[in-house]
C-alpha cells in the first residue's frame, strides 16, 4: 500500500512509510534531521573550549566545571531511550519539535546564568530537550527513506553525528575570539529555532502505526541505570572510585539493569527487548558505536589540551586543527554502504576499528617537540576509522528493528554514543591525570605549597605557575609539558587497547552481512 503525508498535519497514513517525505522530498528530510542532529552533538563538545573562561567568570571549581560540561550528557544519556519510544507513539517530528523548544529556551536561559548551580541546572534541561530531539533525527530518516536509499541516508546521518562535534568546537572557538562564553548559548538557541522551522517545513511526522502499551518499568529502569552509570563515571573520575556515593551509584546501575533484563524478558512488548542483544548484528553494532565514541570524545578531551598547552594554539585555532577529521569522516561515511555491499559488514567494522586504533597509537608516540604534522597523520587515520565504524555500527543497530520501532532503535544508537562518550572521558581523564602527576619533576616539591598543588592539579595550572616565575620557570614549564605528554601517551595507549579488543571481538563474533529487519 502507498502512503502520503496528511495534507495538513504531515503525518503518514497507513502502514507503509517507505515513501513518507516532507514537501522537499528526501533531501529536505535529510537536511532538517542533520541540522537538528548537529545542534545536539555540537552542544556536547562546544563548551569544552569555554571552560577556562567559566572558571574565572563564575568562580567555578573543577567539580563545577565537570558538571557544567556533563549535566547535559547525563540527562541526554538517561532519557534518550524512553523519549525515543514516546516519539514512536506520538509522532517523531512532534516530539523533535517540542525538544527544540525546550532546548532553545533552556539555552537562552543559560546565557543569563550568574552562578554555577544555575548554569548546571539549565544544562540538564538542555539535555532533556536534546533527548527529545536526538531519536527523531535518525528514526525519521529510516522510516521515511525507501530501502534502496536508506543506507545512504543513515551513512549521511552518521557522518554528521561524528562531524557535529568538530562543528561545535569550531563555532565555539570563533565566538570566543570575539565574545564571551554566553554567546555560545545564544547561538545554540538560534540554531534550535532554525532546526524547529526546518522540521516543520521539510520533515514528515512518522510514527509507529500499531503502538503497544507503554513499558513504564523499562523506561524507568533504563533511565535510572544509564543515569547512575554516567553519574558514577563522572564522580568516580572526580572524587575517587572508592567513594561511597560512587559505589552506591554503580550498585544502583547493576540493580536497575538486572531488573530491566528480568522484566523485559517477561513483558510482551518491552521498551527495548533484552533478547535483541542476542542478535549478533545488533550486539556488534552497539559495541562498535560505544567504543568509537569512547575513543573519539576521550581523544577530544586530551587532544584539545595538546593543541592549546603544548602547541600554544588559541581556542579557534585548536578547533580548526581538528577539522581534518570532519573532512575525512563525511566522505568515508558516504562510501561505507558501498563497502559493506562489496566486502561485508564484518570486514568494514574490523578495518574501521583497526584504523581508529592505529591513528590513536600514532598520536601516542608524539613528544613535546613533535608539532602538528605528526598529530595530523594520526588524526587522518582516526577520521577514516570513525567514518567506517560510525556508519556501519549505526546501520547494524537500526537494521535489527522494524520500521515501527525506529525511534527505539535510534535511541539505542544514541544511548551507546552518550555512554561511550562519558566512559571515554572518564577513562582517559583518569589515566592521563595519574600519569601526569607521577611524571612531574621532583623540583615541584620545592615550590610553595599552594603553587605545588596547582601544578599537580593540571598542566594548564602548571604552565600558569611557570609563566609567573619568569626565567626560573622555563625548567618547570618543560617538566610540566613532558609530564603532560606522558599522561597523553598512556591514556591513548589504553584506549587503543580497548579499540583493538573490540576489533578482535567483531572479527570472531560479528556477522558478515548486516541485519535487515523490517
Amino acid at each position: 500500500m502507498t502512503t502520503t503525508p496528511h495534507p495538513q498535519t504531515g503525518e503518514t497514513q497507513g502502514t507503509d512509510p517507505t515513501v513518507a517525505t516532507g514537501p522537499a522530498g528526501h533531501r529536505g528530510v535529510l537536511f532538517a534531521m542533520c541540522l537538528a542532529l548537529v545542534l545536539v552533538v555540537a552542544s556536547v563538545s562546544a563548551l569544552n573550549l569555554a571552560l577556562p573562561d567559566l572558571a574565572i567568570d563564575l568562580s567555578a571549581s573543577n567539580s563545577d566545571l565537570t558538571w557544567i560540561a556533563d549535566a547535559y550528557t547525563v540527562a541526554l544519556a538517561a532519557l534518550v531511550l524512553p523519549l525515543g519510544a514516546i516519539g514512536d507513539r506520538l509522532g517523531r517530528r512532534n516530539v523533535l519539535i517540542a525538544g527544540t523548544v525546550v532546548f532553545g529556551a533552556a539555552s537562552l536561559a543559560a546565557s543569563f546564568a550568574d552562578s554555577t548551580s544555575t548554569l548546571i541546572a539549565w544544562r540538564a534541561v538542555m539535555g532533556l530537550g536534546a533527548a527529545m530531539i536526538m531519536p527523531g533525527t535518525l528514526s525519521t530518516i529510516t522510516a521515511a527513506f525507501p530501502p534502496e536509499q536508506r543506507a545512504k541516508g543513515v551513512a549521511t546521518w552518521s557522518g554528521f553525528a561524528a562531524a557535529g562535534a568538530i562543528i561545535g568546537m569550531l563555532a565555539a572557538g570563533a565566538l570566543l575570539e570575539q565574545f564571551s562564553w554566553r554567546s555560545i548559548f545564544v547561538t545554540s538557541a538560534a540554531v534550535a529555532l532554525a532546526a524547529a522551522l526546518a522540521a516543520v517545513l521539510l520533515a514528515p511526522n512518522t510514527k509507529d502505526s500499531h503502538p503497544h502499551r507503554p513499558d513504564v518499568a523499562g523506561a524507568v529502569t533504563t533511565a535510572l541505570g544509564i543515569g547512575t552509570l554516567v553519574f558514577g563515571i563522572i564522580e568516580g573520575n572526580e572524587k575517587g572510585w572508592t567513594e561511597p556515593v560512587v559505589i552506591g551509584a554503580f550498585a544502583v546501575t547493576v540493580l536497575s539493569f538486572a531488573v530491566y533484563g528480568y522484566l523485559g524478558l517477561r513483558t510482551e512488548h518491552p521498551l527495548l527487548d533484552p533478547a535483541l542483544f542476542g542478535i549478533p548484528g545488533f550486539r556488534a553494532g552497539a559495541v562498535t558505536v560505544l567504543v568509537q565514541f569512547m575513543a573519539v570524545f576521550g581523544f577530544f578531551y586530551v587532544g584539545l589540551q595538546y593543541l592549546q598547552l603544548i602547541l600554544d594554539y588559541s581556542p579557534f585555532k585548536a578547533a580548526a586543527a581538528l577539522v581534518p577529521v570532519a573532512a575525512v569522516v563525511l566522505p568515508t561515511s558516504q562510501l561505507t554502504p558501498h563497502l559493506v555491499r562489496r566486502a561485508g559488514m564484518k570486514a568494514v567494522m574490523v578495518v574501521g576499528l583497526v584504523l581508529l586504533a592505529s591513528g590513536l597509537f600514532l598520536i601516542s608516540l608524539l613528544d613535546v617537540g613533535s608539532g602538528y604534522l605528526p598529530f595530523l597523520g594520526g588524526l587522518v587515520l582516526c577520521g577514516f576509522g570513525i567514518g567506517l565504524t560510525g556508519a556501519v555500527g549505526t546501520a547494524a543497530i537500526t537494521g535489527s528493528l522494524g520500521r515501527g520501532q525506529q525511534g527505539v532503535a535510534s535511541a539505542m544508537n544514541d544511548t551507546t554514543r552518550e555512554v561511550g562518550s562519558a566512559v571515554g572521558i572518564a577513562l582517559m581523564g583518569s589515566i592521563y591525570g595519574s600519569h601526569y602527576r607521577s611524571s612531574l619533576p621532583d623540583s615541584v616539591r620545592q615550590l610553595p605549597a599552594e603553587a605545588a598543588e596547582s601544578v599537580e592539579h593540571s598542566a594548564a595550572a602548571g604552565l600558569y605557575v611557570a609563566d609567573r616565575l619568569g626565567t626560573q620557570g622555563a625548567a618547570l614549564a618543560e617538566g610540566v609539558k613532558s609530564a603532560f605528554m606522558d599522561g597523553l601517551s598512556a591514556s591513548l595507549i589504553a584506549v587503543t587497547a580497548v579499540v583493538l579488543a573490540a576489533a578482535i571481538g567483531c572479527l570472531f563474533r560479528a556477522p558478515k552481512t548486516p541485519p535487515t529487519a523490517d
